[in-house]
Parts: structure tokens; C-alpha cells; sequence
């Protein structure tokens, strides 16, 4: 399944107003199991850094990472980048509009940038999936963090991640060049590309993966099919907000020997 039509019209409709927006970031923490775990991990983080650090969100999207870490910590500076020049555009729209002052967007492609010894902390969520070339990527992020800075990747696994469980499987997602990282292959990747020490976790374990099939595998595959599901998708979500609800918290909380997705930390 394409995955990036249905960003685009999501993007178009919650572009209308900042406060659209706004809501818009709310219901992607709320539904995206890898949000719950990316925030846990910055609140972790950002207890050391009096909330006064540089931060690169490599792969930014809609921005709304960027926006989690303006909003809670105004003395912190992001540089959100993405190869999407549309969707570099909005997100400074909105924070301009929304008088956010301590982040800002452009596109840039992360084959080729390397801001030297700049960055505490730098994201990379839901990106290296869809970068053959992660090598290069590594080294320049490994590059353009401050000694003793940390990555921070969240990316689906080897362990069904992308929807793959069988061999010949498609990915799920029609952008992804692979379709999983295998944990010890992920460190061993970042050693070599300049790493001193790296962290590798499970997300999307048996409850985790049961979210994601119900609160995004399900209705993003009727919302490809038709616009129509548009006005049928929201009163899904009431139905089954309790359920994802559960699922995500236990799958935040419990310690997973396998599962679909990695976290990843990695410190220079």
C-alpha cells in the first residue's frame, strides 16, 4: 500500500487552521504506538538537559516530534529537515503562525547533511526504512552530534516489522526499501559508522502489534481504497479507542524479547 496519498490528504485538511493542526499532532500521539514510545524516551532524555538543548529532527514529517519538544521545552532549538519541501513549508507555516520561536524546517536529504559537533539529541523516527543508503546516513548523523550526544531511532525489525512474517511477504508500506532491522545488525551498523556505545529495545510486541493492525493497518488500508472511509474512519476510532488505548499502554510498560519495531539509542 502507498502510504504517502493518504499523508498528503491528511496534510491538506489539517493545514486549514493552526488549531486543526494542533489537533491533528494530539491524534497522532494518541493513535501511533511508536509516538508513546519516542516521547517516554525524550522525557528520559531531557531530564539531564534542563531542557536547554540543540535538536535535529532527521526525517520530520508533519513535525509534530518538533512541535512535542518546542512546546515542553521552550528553551530547547529544533531543526526539523525532510527531503518533502511541502511539508517542510507547512510545518513553518504553522509554527510561524502559532508564534513558535525555537524551531524551524527546511528540506534537506539526509544522504548529504552534516551539521559538524551541532546537535545534544538527534530523532530519527519511521525514517531508515525507507533510506537504502543508511550507512552514509549514520556517519553523517554520528558527525553532526556533540560528543556524548544521543541518536534516537524508532524503525520496524526483522522480527515481522512492516507487516512481513513470511518469506516473499510485501511491506506493507509501498516505501520502505527494507522491510526490517536486525538489532545486533543495527549496532553494529552504528559502531562502525563512529558510535561509541548503542541501545537496542522491542516495541510493537504482542500487544503493540495488535494496536497498530486496529488503530492503523486497518483503517489505513480503507482509507487507500476510498475517500469515502474519511467519514467512516472517526467513528471507527470511537468504537475501538478503548481497546488501542490498553494495548498501547501495556505494550509501553511490559519488557518484549521480540516484537516488530526497535528502539534505538546511540551516543557519540
Amino acid at each position: 500500500m502507498e502510504y504517502d496519498p493518504i499523508k498528503r490528504r491528511l496534510g491538506h485538511f489539517f493545514n486549514r487552521s493552526p488549531w486543526l493542526r494542533k489537533l491533528f499532532y494530539f491524534l497522532l500521539d494518541l493513535l501511533l504506538l511508536r509516538s508513546w514510545h519516542i516521547r517516554k524516551e525524550i522525557r528520559t532524555w531531557a531530564r539531564l538537559k534542563a531542557g536547554r538543548a540543540a535538536v535535529l529532527d532527521a526525517g520530520a514529517g508533519f513535525g509534530q516530534y518538533s512541535y512535542y519538544i518546542a512546546h515542553r521545552w521552550p528553551g530547547m532549538v529544533i531543526t526539523g529537515v525532510d527531503v518533502k519541501k511541502e511539508e517542510m513549508a507547512d510545518c513553518q507555516h504553522f509554527f510561524e503562525r502559532t508564534a513558535m520561536k525555537n524551531a524551524g524546517f527546511h528540506d534537506a536529504d539526509l544522504l548529504t547533511y552534516r551539521q559538524e559537533k551541532a546537535y545534544d539529541l538527534i530523532l530519527c523516527v519511521d525514517v531508515m526504512e525507507h533510506i537504502e543508503k543508511d550507512t552514509v546516513v549514520f556517519e553523517n548523523f554520528a558527525a553532526s552530534l556533540k560528543p556524548g550526544g544521543m541518536l534516537l531511532i524508532s524503525t520496524p525489525s526483522d522480527r515481522g516489522g512492516s507487516d512481513v512474517r513470511y518469506h516473499g511477504d510485501g511491506s506493507f508500506i509501498g516505501e520502505h526499501v527494507r522491510e526490517g532491522y536486525n538489532a545486533m545488525e543495527m549496532v553494529m551498523r552504528l559502531t562502525h559508522a563512529g558510535f561509541k556505545r548503542t541501545e537496542v529495545r522491542y516495541s510493537y510486541g504482542v500487544p503493540g502489534n495488535l494496536s497498530w493492525q486496529l488503530s492503523m493497518k486497518y483503517p489505513m488500508m480503507m482509507l487507500s481504497r476510498s475517500r469515502w472511509f474519511f467519514v467512516v474512519v472517526p467513528f471507527y476510532y470511537l468504537i475501538i479507542f478503548p481497546f488501542f488505548l490498553s494495548l498501547n499502554f501495556l505494550d509501553l510498560e511490559m519488557h518484549h524479547t521480540s516484537g516488530t519495531g526497535l528502539i534505538v539509542k546511540a551516543w557519540t
